[in-house]
């Protein structure tokens, strides 16, 4: 059954401006507090490096493993009223961040924010797909994935400036305002969404999947000083491969799964999770070792490091903008494979280039330069590819898959690049960590292989 909403009439276009600020913060905040990472270790000494890495995973791990079940529940409840929650939410958390005195409070913090990035989200889609026409709907949603690239590529620069400005914790403040500005807009500008009646979506699942991911990314930081093979590691991943196997399990036999079974036998829609997991990892891992590489190797200010991080995110963006428009007529399959090869070769030439002298003009910002082009191509069709064949009623459920696997290969991506940095030491350290990001990044072009090469909308 549907209620029906009385409903002014708004331009789409605002919509997509709420949309755009809301996609922006919230991956944002995935990437910012990378550059502050030393300045926060001074605030919190008694804390080790493998503790304060949860600042990064906690906000990744909640985001990503409840974004389906926010997904079930803004269809339902009304997607501009969950946004609403969810940004209001997120600036709870930002406040709880900013004005933290431990460890502890600052990871609950960031564990707020993630319950907030999840509802705002899948309701965001669901909102912006539902105010424009069929035929637009690949080019907005490769837009919007677009502006949550920005704002994952930009973090190093803007937080960089407020770290080195006014302090780690500016990091965080300046959320409130921005939260605060979004949600005069939404009230103002959006419909709220028919709502879509039923059965409340499988909340253990949901459960279940946040253990599942927190349990693998405890162990792979776990790794870090006990070794791979040691029993708490091991037991660690026994628990994640339990707990991912019932979500698997009650995927099937729950009366309304937190992930429908019968979405994943669209080819597009399976593929292209896979691939976006596979690249979150590359992508993100990738951006913690460059900007650590220039912290700890090249031993940059946060100021210096953010000004040399600066040119990839500005070619993401011009680069998304130009592809979101040609994406269809290019070929999703050609540039999901392209893109994650030209940053394997980019990396690859971090590898071989960069040294302990510092050499931030040639070659390291060519290679920024090739690097926000792979991004740049890869980032619209692996939006857009998801949610091309789902029906519009699935348009929020199918956003929130997809953004899952982003959080849960995010999570993946850094824990990994953060143990084989510590394992090793260093500048070789570092160089392990790029290849993780290499591999990584060949498996998403691999897969990427199976897409469909002209995929279509329903």
């Amino acid at each position: 059954m549907t209620a029906t909403i009385s409903r002014k009439t708004y331009s789409p276009w605002a919509t997509f401006a709420v949309c755009g600020i809301a996609s922006y913060i919230s991956t944002l905040d995935m990437s910012i507090v990378n550059v502050a990472f030393f300045e926060i270790h001074k605030s919190f000494l008694q804390d080790s490096a493998a503790t304060i890495s949860w600042v990064v995973t906690a906000y990744s791990i909640l985001f990503g493993s409840l974004l389906i079940v926010s997904g079930r529940m803004a269809d339902q409840i009304g997607r501009k009223k969950f946004f609403l929650t969810g940004t209001a939410t997120f600036l709870l958390g930002s406040l709880v961040c900013a004005v933290s005195g431990t460890m502890g409070l600052l990871i609950a913090g960031r564990a707020i924010q993630g319950v907030g990035g999840a509802m705002m989200a899948p309701a965001s889609t669901g909102l912006l797909l539902g105010a424009f026409p069929q035929e637009k709907r690949g080019q907005v949603m490769a837009w919007t994935g677009s502006i949550g690239a920005l704002g994952v590529a930009s973090g190093p620069t803007l937080g960089a400036f407020f770290v080195s400005t006014f302090g780690w914790r500016s990091a965080f403040w300046i959320n409130v305002p921005i939260c605060l500005v979004t949600i005069v807009l939404a009230l103002r500008v959006t419909n709220e969404s028919e709502t879509q009646k039923g059965s409340r979506p499988d909340f253990l699942a949901a459960v279940f999947l946040t253990l599942a991911v927190a349990s693998l990314v405890w162990g792979i930081s776990r790794s870090e000083d006990y070794g791979w093979g040691h029993s708490t590691v091991l037991e660690l991943f026994a628990v994640a491969l339990v707990l991912g196997g019932l979500v698997a399990w009650r995927s099937f036999a729950h009366h309304d799964p937190l992930l429908p079974a019968q979405l994943f036998k669209e080819k597009t829609f399976t593929i292209g999770n896979i691939s976006t997991m596979l690249y979150a990892a590359a992508f993100s891992g990738n951006i913690l070792n460059n900007v650590l590489f220039q912290r700890t190797i090249w031993q940059f200010s946060a100021t210096k490091a953010g000004w040399f991080s600066v040119l990839s995110p500005i070619t993401v963006a011009v680069t998304s903008m130009i592809i979101g428009r040609k994406m269809a007529g290019i070929g999703y399959r050609r540039l999901l494979v392209s893109g994650p090869l030209i940053m394997s070769a980019t990396v690859a030439g971090s590898i071989l280039f960069l040294d302990a002298d510092p050499t931030p003009w040639f070659p390291f910002l060519p290679l920024m330069f090739l690097l926000g082009i792979g991004l740049g191509a890869t980032f619209p069709p692996q939006s857009a590819v998801t949610i091309l064949r789902l029906p519009q009623q699935r348009f929020a459920l199918g956003g929130a898959i997809n953004n899952t696997f982003r959080q849960v290969g995010s999570a993946i991506g850094v824990a990994l690049v953060v143990t084989v940095q510590s394992r090793t030491g260093g500048l070789e350290g570092f160089r392990n960590g790029w290849k993780v990001a290499i591999c990584f990044a060949l498996l998403s072009a691999g897969v990427s292989l199976f897409q469909p090469g002209k995929a279509q909308q329903t």
